[in-house]
């Protein structure tokens, strides 16, 4: 039987889809198809999830998704972010399974970064 196996790209509309290729490139390390080079991910869990109509969990009401992003090292990363004046959101949570912390990209779409806790 057939099955999914894993996510297999994102594809979302950008203003500038260029400028948004290169700022996911030089911020988070995600180079686009454009460059030339597919971005391999590790492998690691993945959350689908999805959520009510009117949350207010991605920020403003016309960003239809979140992208969730596994991170190790979210404080450096943090730091590195904000060194380069990238947006970042002042709150941070702590779960069980987790730490989580959220930046913005240049066209102002909220972004989950995930530090998982190791095993």
């Amino acid at each position: 039987m057939g099955k999914v196996t894993g996510l297999g790209g994102l594809f979302f509309r950008s203003k500038d889809s260029k400028a948004q290729a290169q700022w996911y490139e030089e911020h988070l390390g995600i180079n686009s198809a454009t460059s030339g080079h597919i971005w391999m991910q590790e492998a690691g869990p993945t959350v689908f999830s999805p959520f009510k109509q009117d949350t207010d969990y991605f920020g403003s009401p016309e960003q239809q998704f979140m992208i969730n992003f596994r991170v190790e090292g979210l404080d450096e990363l943090l730091a590195d972010l904000t060194a380069k004046g990238v947006r970042i959101d002042d709150n941070r949570m702590d779960e069980s399974y987790g730490r989580f912390a959220w930046i913005y990209d240049p066209e102002g779409n909220k972004i989950e970064l995930w530090e998982p806790v190791n095993g």
